[in-house]
């Protein structure tokens, strides 16, 4: 038996925090390693020992196994966790690390090896039983086989996936897949399958033990997807019949024992109630197929541990020291859901952010926790006044909640989400919201392509007091910040001559927002009736409609964010006089975040037509396509390789007139 005494985390944000907890309750010793641009997260701070990887992109840093080894050793690790991404299933480097001397708490090299290309784990897995679609070589796709799915065959998180349903655009989906999973995993190899329109991607939960046991922690539904990246994933899975159930325990318990799978890892299938092409066998009336088998914990794992009362990253470091598998329930107890709070902007194509975060609070009963009782859960990588850079994933934390029924989990983390205060960047807090309470997700009529048609920008809520709050509590900043005449009423007046204007342009888009208003000794009046019955810097109360209502709100710098019962709203003030010198020639494409420059497929003077691809960005991992708002002819701002600021120019789009396309 092994016995681990220091554990380095070579990863980053919730996963690094989530390790370091179970590592603290077992009297372990805990290392993180940190980029540059990670220097600030709560998980540097909290390890016992912390040791630096300069530079701040992946490649620089969290992909360098040699210096995450040597930084083992600097602090005195005995044993490394991969975490999940990065180097998780990088079986050069578990080799290494086992090479150093060092105990590796993941499967065998050689596991990681045999599921590491998709395409030999799709044979491997059809050899030993578990049913298979076939995959289909682009050169040979028909119009038959369509629609058909591109996948990275290294790699996972939706990176290098593509859907094609035009056998005209088949070459260049695979070029793109092949471009992007070549810089986010080092390897360029993708392939084809066929694509189970209304199929859902339900996945199995094992652990083996050197000993030859494989425990199997019943399944996961994680159906609801975002570009083949899930959102939301609950445990058990629902409306499953027990046929199904059974084949996809058997088929999971198949596939790790066919490689004598050790650790914590997960075998996903899809499953289909439709018709399909390949060759999956039929369980209950639907299909199912391999998918892949992830080597490493998965982000989803809470869910898991939830209703089977099981700390995975405990079982992870147990099996790590030669111990056997924890004793488990047979069966899952409630249900538990799991929602992704991302930095994007679901409405703009789900367009990653970043930025500082200036209020994060989520009111959960704890944090990285074993949920014992039903109750609530966060793992999250940033706080109040985190930085969250393009240079990794746009996860900002999982929320998790353990109910005794799954309508109960459902409503209670709706109920959590919509009273939580994160502000400074735009989120998928509101779309997460509306899913959780969806009548389709509800009664789980989903299926992998069901965010392809849910109304992602949703309705408009009336944030008319929300803006009023903002107003207010910039005049009462405004006021508070005086040297002189602090005693004055904020905008009083001997003679009352017109209302004060206040303009805030809301951070989501749309047309700005004019509060009109008056000051005096009186206090503050707003011209449309609504009472003012308190009012300061981060808090006014007002009536509204014969309604009192509290809005806490947080200025930070010309950013105002305002939540209350009625919703959350957030502004940038509007300057009443602006530098021209800020001005953009009109046709103007902008950078919309942070990025590098990878592609530029049209050169200045070229004629382009609406939509058409101008230039790539690449950002938090993923590839961007800005595209040209109409017909005209471009200029372009920018050269490839160039690193591009927010708000950056990138081209110029004129028509033949010279007017904005």
């Amino acid at each position: 038996m092994t016995t681990i005494t220091r554990i380095l985390v070579a990863n980053r944000g919730e996963i690094a925090r989530r390790v370091f907890t179970t590592a603290r309750r077992l009297g372990v010793g805990t290392v993180a390693v940190y980029s540059d641009a990670d220097a600030g997260l709560p998980f540097v701070g909290e390890a016992d020992l912390a040791v630096r990887l300069p530079g701040s992109t992946p490649a620089e840093t969290y992909l360098r196994g040699d210096l995450v080894i040597e930084a083992a050793k600097k602090a005195g690790a005995d044993a490394i966790h991969p975490g999940y991404g990065f180097l998780s299933e990088n079986a050069g480097f578990a080799r290494d690390v086992i090479a150093a001397g060092l105990t590796w708490i993941g499967p065998t090299p050689e596991s990681i090896d045999a599921m590491g290309s998709k395409i030999a784990a799709k044979e491997l897995m059809a050899a030993a039983g578990v049913p298979v679609f076939g995959q289909i070589d682009p050169a040979d796709a028909t119009e038959a086989d369509l629609p058909l799915l591109v996948k990275a065959s290294a790699g996972g998180g939706g990176r290098g996936m593509r859907i094609v349903r035009d056998l005209a655009a088949l070459a260049g989906e695979v070029k793109l897949a092949s471009d992007e999973a070549a810089s986010a995993f080092g390897d360029a190899t993708v392939f084809c399958e066929p694509y189970l329109e209304n199929g859902r991607h339900v996945e199995v939960q094992v652990v083996g033990d050197t000993h030859g046991n494989v425990l199997v922690l019943g399944e996961r539904d994680c159906s609801l997807q975002r570009r083949h990246q899930k959102v939301v994933e609950e445990a058990p899975a629902f409306g499953l019949s027990d046929e199904t159930r059974a084949t996809l325990h058997e088929g999971a318990r198949l596939a790790a024992g066919a490689i004598g799978y050790v650790g914590a890892g997960t075998v996903e299938f899809m499953v289909s109630t439709g018709s399909t092409t390949g060759d999956g066998s039929t369980a209950g009336g639907a299909k199912v197929s391999f998918l892949e088998m992830n080597t490493r914990l998965q982000v989803e794992h809470p869910v898991t541990e939830a209703v089977f009362g099981i700390d995975l990253v405990e079982a992870q470091i147990r099996v790590a020291e030669g111990g056997t598998v924890p004793n488990a329930p047979t069966h899952p107890r409630g249900h538990a859901v799991e929602v992704r709070l991302y930095a994007e902007d679901p409405a703009a194509d789900y367009q990653p952010q970043s930025g500082v975060l200036d209020t994060f609070e989520i009111d959960c009963e704890g944090e990285f926790h074993q949920l014992l009782t039903y109750g609530s859960r966060l793992d999250s990588g940033f706080v109040s006044g985190s930085e969250v850079s393009t240079h990794y994933d746009a996860m900002l934390a999982k929320v998790i909640v353990w109910g005794p029924t799954r309508a109960a989990a459902f409503r209670t983390l709706a109920g959590i989400l919509e009273r939580a205060r994160i502000h400074g960047l735009v989120t998928n807090r509101d779309l997460l919201v509306r899913l959780l309470r969806d009548d389709d997700v509800l009664a789980g009529d989903v299926s992998t392509d069901f965010l392809g048609s849910f109304d992602l920008a949703g309705t408009t809520p009336d944030t008319t007091s929300a803006a009023q709050a903002a107003a207010i509590a910039l005049a009462e900043r405004d006021r508070s910040a005086r040297v002189v005449q602090q005693g004055i009423p904020v905008a009083w007046r001997n003679v009352v001559s017109q209302p004060q204007q206040t303009s805030l342009a809301p951070t989501t888009g749309g047309d700005d927002v004019v509060v009109t208003w008056y000051g005096g000794r009186d206090g503050y009046e707003l011209t449309d009736g609504t009472a003012v019955l308190a009012a300061g810097t981060d808090e006014v109360v007002l009536e509204v409609g014969g309604v009192r209502v509290v809005h806490a709100v947080c200025i930070a710098g010309d950013s105002v964010h305002v939540d209350s019962g009625l919703g959350s709203a957030s502004y940038k003030v509007v300057p009443r006089f602006v530098d021209p010198a800020e001005q953009v020639s009109a046709g103007s494409l902008l950078a919309p975040m942070p990025g590098t420059v990878i592609a530029v497929p049209v050169e200045t003077g070229a004629s382009v037509e609406a939509g058409q691809t101008l230039l790539v960005l690449e950002a938090m991992k993923m590839q961007h396509s800005i595209s040209a708002p109409g017909d005209g002819v471009v200029e372009i701002a920018v050269t490839v390789g160039q690193q591009v600021s927010a708000g950056d120019v990138l081209a110029v789009v004129s028509s033949d007139e010279g007017e904005e396309a």
